[in-house]
């Protein structure tokens, strides 16, 4: 199973090799990672989604909490939170096919950040669902190039205060 993993850590070198050092060592994947620095520049917000079962995830809990760098580690995916990736697709669709591509791109309340006479770059965020779903779509039109954040998390409200 696919866990969310939110992580506030000491903002400071070396941290994140020591987190991916962590999952490497003991063989486990990381799927996507994002971080930030919080409103304090002394600590930053991590978001780490990874799978395994019950057991995995909890040697993985266990050892985050090890590292002398890791503030506190919450394991989102069954506490109430929201949580968003954002997408950049550059699109080369043909003439005859711009107009439906734009159509995709508002339906998804995406939004054209630059465009050329062969090509449009669209940025979009929103739920893995989402955006998986938007690239499905464009794939027929041409997609020149694809990259996409990792997911960030945050829990609703009384779940945590940073």
């Amino acid at each position: 199973m696919r866990h969310t993993i939110s992580l506030l850590v000491e903002n400071k070198f070396g941290v994140l090799s020591r987190i991916a050092g962590l999952f490497s060592g003991r063989g486990y994947n990381i799927e996507s990672l994002s971080v930030g620095e919080t409103i304090d520049p002394q600590i930053s917000t991590m978001t780490i989604v990874t799978s395994g079962d019950d057991k995995i995830i909890e040697q993985i809990n266990k050892q985050l909490n090890k590292l002398i760098d890791v503030i506190k580690v919450i394991d989102m995916t069954e506490l109430a939170h929201v949580e968003r990736e954002m997408v950049l697709i550059k699109v080369a669709p043909r003439q005859e096919d711009k107009a439906e591509v734009l159509r995709l791109t508002e339906i998804f309340r995406g939004r054209v950040l630059d465009s050329s006479k062969t090509t449009y770059t669209i940025e979009v965020t929103g739920d893995e669902k989402k955006i998986e779903a938007l690239v499905e779509l464009l794939k027929p039109f041409g997609i020149k190039e694809f990259v996409r954040t990792g997911k960030i998390a945050m829990g609703r409200e009384g779940i945590r205060k940073t």
